[in-house]
């Protein structure tokens, strides 16, 4: 069964930037200690501070399901409500 690779980035407004970078470190922490996380990066832009480039790498659909439906109900989910998401999912081997 082939990886899930999510890529892109979030632009996060003015007002929930503070509680989302505080929220961020949580969440990395969890997405990481997922059964099926490979690779889970979110990286401030240097010229744009609302704007965070993601990528993440999942050993298979089940295992991105799965961190998909955990985040709809976190707390991480909550505070980046209004964050837009701009990503592409592809599979890899």
């Amino acid at each position: 069964m082939a990886k899930i690779i999510l890529q892109g980035f979030i632009v996060v407004p003015d007002p929930d930037l503070t509680v989302v970078k505080k929220a961020l470190l949580t969440h990395t922490k969890l997405t990481l200690a997922e059964a099926g996380c490979l690779i889970f990066k979110v990286t401030a832009d240097e010229n744009h501070p609302n704007k965070f480039s993601v990528y993440e790498e999942f050993i298979n659909q089940a295992a991105f399901d799965h961190h998909q439906a955990r985040v709809k109900t976190s707390t991480w989910g909550d505070v980046t409500k209004n964050v837009t998401r701009h990503y592409q999912i592809s599979t890899g081997t």
